[in-house]
């Protein structure tokens, strides 16, 4: 997988503001084009869709940025159509902010490479990851002899043949709580990567387009691009549908080390629990 959504600890919870202290807090829902970025998070000296999203925020509204949170931390080269983060506005001179002013106001600096497609006043106490119910990504394969200069961007080639009723086999074993170590880069020391996945399928986009679905409520390092590169061997036959159970108990990342690339990675939406997703999914878990 290439994000570590709940494999560090939190942040700390924000500070009440003073009694009549003008300190909203701003929640985004924001796509991007992940391919020329280091990454989600904030780097020094790389350049970060955090960084790129700060610096227009602070220059729209002519104010600091405080506590800038996202609901995944995407890798590099991964995109994202339903990230959500929240941040608090510094005190500084300046009118109340408008969400729909601050949206048009970023997507003119930041378009098309990174858009936000909606903005809104949070609740009280709402937080873009610790308020998560679950996260849904997609992984999309181009499965064709000859690759598409046209999804190259957003998609994994894949030549040898797939088969999608193995592959909708292997996809099964993955709902429920399991120990995902296996297919988990180390990260934080003395994280878990138990994890609850809520839902886990393939589908047939047409013209050899394969797309899997994962939801779950939380992830960790590298998970799903761990598990995308065991289904490919088992959809081409080098491994059995019956082996992925197996790779799961054993908790041993020898036996998934397989990793897709990034770019066919996409963070599609998150839930809550205040209201459905942002593509108007359930947020139940």
């Amino acid at each position: 997988m290439t994000l570590f959504d709940a494999g560090e600890p939190a942040p700390a919870p924000a500070s009440p503001a003073p009694e009549g202290a003008s300190q909203p807090v701003i929640r985004l829902v924001v796509a991007y084009d992940g391919t020329e970025f280091h990454g989600f998070a904030a780097q020094p000296e790389q350049r970060t869709v955090t960084g790129v999203l700060v610096e227009a925020i602070e220059q729209a509204l002519r104010r600091p940025v405080e506590q800038f949170t996202g609901a995944g931390r995407t890798d590099a080269g991964v995109h994202a159509w339903g990230q959500v983060v929240t941040f608090r506005v510094g005190s500084g001179p300046g009118q109340p902010v408008d969400p729909e002013r601050l949206r048009q106001s970023v997507n003119r600096r930041l378009g098309p490479e990174v858009v936000v497609r909606s903005a809104a006043l949070a609740p009280p106490g709402f937080d873009a990851r610790r308020s998560a119910c679950w996260r849904h990504y997609r992984y999309t394969i181009v499965n064709r002899p000859e690759p598409d200069p046209f999804l190259a961007r957003y998609s994994w080639w894949v030549a040898e043949p797939l088969d999608l009723s193995t592959l909708r086999l292997g996809a099964d074993p993955f709902v429920g709580e399991h120990d995902f170590a296996a297919f988990c880069r180390k990260g934080t020391a003395g994280s878990t990567t138990v994890r609850r996945v809520l839902a886990s399928h393939w589908t047939d986009g047409g013209g050899g387009v394969l797309r899997y679905d994962i939801r779950a409520s939380a992830f960790c390092w590298q998970m799903v691009r761990s598990i995308v590169g065991l289904l490919v061997e088992v959809g081409s036959g080098r491994r059995r549908p019956g082996d992925i159970l197996a790779v799961i108990r054993s908790r041993d990342r020898a036996n998934a080390t397989r990793l897709a690339p990034p770019q066919g990675l996409c963070l599609r939406a998150v839930g809550y629990e205040d209201s459905t997703g942002p593509d108007g999914g359930s947020s139940s878990r």
